[in-house]
Order: C-alpha cells, then structure tokens, then sequence
C-alpha cells in the first residue's frame, strides 16, 4: 500500500473509488489519525458521503446568495493563521458557477492580514451562518486568488455596483471551491436583525478614529513606553465604596438626594403659578 500514499494523505485506487469517493477529497491525515483513536471513524465516512461535497449544490448557491455576513479563516505560508469577519448587503458573496464564488475587498485598516496571507498561501476557509432565520451554517473551503476590481468586472460586468458612498470593491477574491459542507444547527443563537435605521448608522468607508472602534481594548494604551492605562473618571467624581468609609458613603448619598429634591423643587409649580406646590412627576 505504500505506492498508494501520498503528501495529501492515502489515496485510494481507481479501481477501489466509490461515487462518494470521487466527489470530494477524504479528511485530513490528521483527521483520520484522531478518527480512530476517539472511534468515531464510520460517522466520519458517513458525514464524508452524504453532506461534503465538492461544489455548490443548488440549495447552497441560495444560501450563500442571502447572506450578508461571514467568517474566513487564512494562514500564511507557514501555517499561522488569521481569522476574520466580512460583510455586505445581501448577494455580496456571488455565486459565479457551482465550484467559484467572489466577494469583494473594500476600504480597511490598511493591514491586509487576510490578503496577504493569501498572497502566500491560497487555502481558505469561509463559514456562512444564518442567525436569523435558518440557523444552519455552510463551509466552504478552496483556494483563492486576489483579483483587482477592473479584471473582475472585464471579466464580470454582470457585477452589481454597490450604491452606498464610501462601499466600493477596492479588489475581489475569487475562490474554487473544493469542498462544502453544512454546519450544524446545534448551539447556533437565533439573533434579531438591526432596524433600517440602525443600519443606515454603519461608516462604510469611515476613517475616523471613534467610528471604527477606536482603541476599544486599550491596546495603544498599552503599548511599550506608554503609562499604565487609567480609566477616564466621570466629572463628578464619585469614591468608590471601597476606598470610602461609612461617613463618607452617608455624605454621597446625602448629597444624591439633595440633587433630587432640587430636582423636584425645580419641576413642581410654585403657588404663584397656580400650582399647590406638589410634585406632580417628572414628565409634567
């Protein structure tokens, strides 16, 4: 059997290969190795035949024609690895033919992690989940290669032309598919979509710094040479519990409600005005 195997891992005969066997590619070496030591062998062959394949079924073309978001998963050529988030409106992933799909690349950090791992190393790995409805998911794994905008849409002038300002395909990736398979809908949340209004909010093409997320996680702040970061405090600064005493507690609250009835002396119609002097509620 010797004569059988390869870099990619065994590889059957042609006289031993089943129709399964010719859609699509077996697991991973190390897929298989794990397989038989955790037993789970014939489910895998049994996932392998009947739900990976080695193309977009029609079901699958649908499914990623609605979605508007997915997962993709890069490494370099040396194996270390990125994963990433990509969006658009709906048919922004677009179905070429049953083994090409193209999505476009816009305006980013200016990182390019994914692209140039791809640059690198072409295998890519796209999960597409659908929280809203469905909650089923679909992978998709092939290569890929980086296409700019121009050539695509020479080749592909069928492409839509996206009309919100600041979204335009810088570049395009195009990917052969090589295999695809469901996700199960196990542990998948079911999630509500935002409102129209909410989306109208999203700063395409944005380089303002709060816009994209500024420095969330404190990163910058804690870059080498710069002090430790300190959180912002409110104006009206305000002991926490355990640096104040009791006294000092009692005299925060005291002044909170002083504040308060301030605030209600302040909303309450003076006699003058024809009022009894009462609180009548905030909303009067």
């Amino acid at each position: 059997m010797a004569d059988q195997m390869s870099t990619a891992g065994w590889m059957p005969t042609v006289d031993s290969m089943t129709a399964a066997d010719c859609r699509v590619r077996s697991g991973s070496d190390g897929e298989r190795e794990l397989q038989e030591r955790m037993g789970t062998t014939a489910r895998a062959d049994k996932f392998y035949d009947e739900q990976v394949l080695d193309r977009l079924n029609t079901r699958m073309r649908d499914f990623v024609a609605r979605q508007e978001m997915c997962f993709l998963a890069t490494s370099d050529r040396n194996g270390e690895c990125d994963s990433t988030f990509r969006a658009g409106p709906p048919g922004f992933l677009q179905v070429l033919d049953d083994r090409t799909l193209v999505y476009p690349e816009y305006r980013g950090n200016g990182v390019l992690a994914s692209l140039g791992n791809i640059e690198e190393n072409p295998h890519v790995g796209l999960l597409m989940i659908d929280f809203l409805k469905d909650r089923i998911g679909l992978h998709v794994n092939g290569r890929a290669r980086i296409v700019s905008d121009e050539e695509m849409r020479r080749a592909r002038p069928e492409l839509p032309i996206d009309p919100v300002p600041g979204r335009r395909a810088q570049l395009w990736v195009e990917i052969t598919v090589e295999e695809a398979y469901i996700h199960c809908a196990k542990h998948i949340p079911h999630l509500q979509k935002a409102s129209a209004e909410q989306r109208q909010r999203q700063a395409w093409g944005a380089d303002g710094f709060k816009r994209k997320g500024g420095d969330f996680f404190g990163a910058a702040a804690d870059a080498p040479g710069r002090p430790p970061y300190q959180p912002r405090r409110r104006k009206r600064d305000v002991p926490s519990w355990t640096q104040a005493g009791e006294l000092t507690r009692a005299a925060v609250w005291q002044r909170a409600v002083q504040r308060l009835l301030a605030a209600v002396a302040r909303r309450a119609p003076s006699a003058e005005e024809g009022g009894e002097g009462s609180f009548r509620g905030w909303f009067c």
